[in-house]
């Protein structure tokens, strides 16, 4: 009304009521305007994407000090509990990184620490120059007849399991029956022991495990199971031979620790120590198994390698004689070591027990054997002229290449546990060591691999209690390269007798 009224004059003048209307809208709409145009400056208008990306700096995704500031990315615990490595890993990487080569690369690491046999790899590659296609295309008189794009169960071909019954028949140089319908093929003896772990006990259980025992228990027992091991020390006052009242008292420490026991998992030939179980200690297992209501896991990985006088005895022959308790045995062989052919990986479980049987088919689909991989090995455990031959060759040559490395070492006042089959020579080097302890074992196996250039395994990744043994692989090297190992140890010894 204040801008109205000043305007009174105007409109009782000339143009009346229609100048009286236009010049206050007029006004209207001009002090909107001014007021516009004051808040436009006083409040820039937003960028527009395009300006914004000209402007700006790149989004902290994509910046290097957005890289710093951002949270890592979760993986389980479970994951990172396994990102330490053992000596037994970092040696194994040594050899991968700077491997030995006679000709090649003569200043390499050599391998010792590893339980393979590649001593009569060539009698394999032999037979599979001349028969190996025609196996594996399944053109063969004595092949299944598949070709190379069927598909296997999971659990193996039946064909393959006849196959393997006959073979470890064979080896065990007896009658003893095999049932295929009990035998569940895997890849490897590593996930046939993992299954059976899975199948038989549950997480926060516990096996007992005689010791020293292969580094890899730690791992095929333990890793994805949640299963614990529980040591039963064997000591070199026994030979490191395992005794029933060493058993008995693991059991029972572990009962008042409110550890539940599942089973007992034994080696026969023992790895590294090489020993042989006899019958009579197999039998006092079985009836320690029924007492405590607990299962056997029977590693017989190295059956077919013994080459000392002593009988092997598999739990296969113990449990043809045995009806009682039959569901608690369990038995797991390894092809890859009885063949020298570490890179088929194939395993066998044989149970006696059919829910363990049908829980480890199931299982398998985890670890399945290629279907030209048995179709192969299927013509070639058929060909028993062949692997009769390989059994003896291999056996003699196993026996060569042991007291040849034994021999060396003694002549460096090195002994050695007394072994009578698998791949490796168990060592007394405590004399070397600086200090009689874990420590002083460490500093030793450091020194042969960083400055010897020689990979082999400290006894205290197998839980041997007595420092200073140390496991050595024989069997993947040659009896040129025996001489170069006791070469290279023997600086090792001088340079400790220096330091003394």
């Amino acid at each position: 009304m204040r801008v109205i009224v000043p305007l009174q004059g105007v409109v009782q003048g000339s143009g009346g009521l229609f100048w009286g209307s236009v010049i206050p809208c007029a006004l209207f709409y001009f002090l909107q305007l001014f007021f516009k145009t004051r808040q436009r400056h006083r409040h820039p208008p937003p960028p527009t994407p395009t300006e914004v990306s000209s402007a700006l700096p790149r989004c902290l995704s994509h910046s290097s000090s957005g890289r710093g500031a951002t949270a890592s990315a979760y993986v389980s615990g479970r994951a990172n509990s396994l990102t330490a490595h053992s000596p037994h890993h970092l040696g194994l990487q040594k050899v991968a990184d700077n491997p030995y080569h006679q000709i090649h690369n003569p200043h390499g690491v050599i391998q010792l620490g590893l339980a393979q046999n590649t001593l009569s790899v060539d009698l394999i590659q032999d037979w599979i120059h001349h028969n190996g296609t025609a196996a594996i295309l399944g053109i063969a008189a004595n092949c299944c007849g598949l070709n190379i794009t069927g598909v296997a169960p999971c659990h193996g071909l039946m064909e393959f399991e006849v196959a393997v019954a006959g073979f470890m028949s064979q080896v065990l140089e007896k009658p003893v029956f095999f049932n295929p319908s009990q035998m569940v093929l895997t890849a490897g003896a590593t996930p046939a022991i993992e299954i059976l772990s899975f199948c038989l006990a549950d997480n926060g259980n516990a096996f007992l495990v005689p010791t020293p025992h292969s580094p890899g228990f730690d791992w095929d027992v333990k890793w994805r199971t949640g299963v614990d091991i529980i040591p039963v020390p064997c000591r070199s006052t026994d030979n490191f031979n395992l005794s029933i009242a060493a058993v008995d008292q693991a059991f029972n420490q572990a009962k008042k620790r409110g550890q539940k026991v599942r089973g007992i998992i034994i080696t026969n030939p023992t790895n590294p120590a090489g020993k042989l179980l006899n019958r009579e200690t197999l039998l006092d297992l079985l009836d320690f198994a029924r007492e405590k209501n607990i299962h056997i896991i029977s590693n017989e990985t190295f059956a077919g390698s013994t080459y000392g006088n002593e009988e092997f005895v598999s739990m296969v022959e113990i449990m043809e004689a045995e009806d009682h308790g039959r569901d608690r045995v369990h038995i797991v062989f390894d092809l890859s070591n009885e063949l020298s052919v570490p890179g088929f990986k194939v395993g066998v479980i044989y149970s006696y027990n059919e829910n363990v049987v049908a829980a480890s088919n199931k299982l398998a689909r985890f670890s399945t054997v290629s279907a030209p991989t048995q179709r192969l090995l299927i013509s070639m455990l058929s060909d028993t002229r062949f692997i009769q031959k390989f059994i003896e060759t291999n056996k003699l040559r196993l026996r060569k290449m042991y007291n040849a490395f034994v021999a060396g070492l003694e002549q460096l006042g090195i002994e050695c546990s007394r072994s009578s089959g698998g791949f490796c020579c168990w060592a007394d080097m405590s004399r070397l060591i600086r200090s009689y302890n874990e420590k002083g074992e460490l500093e030793l196996w450091e020194r042969l691999l960083n400055v010897a250039k020689i990979n082999v395994t400290p006894g205290s990744s197998c839980h041997c209690i007595e420092p200073g043994w140390f496991h050595f692989c024989f069997s993947t090297m040659t009896e040129k390269d025996i001489p170069v190992v006791m070469e290279r140890i023997q600086k090792i010894s001088e340079t400790t007798k220096s330091h003394s």
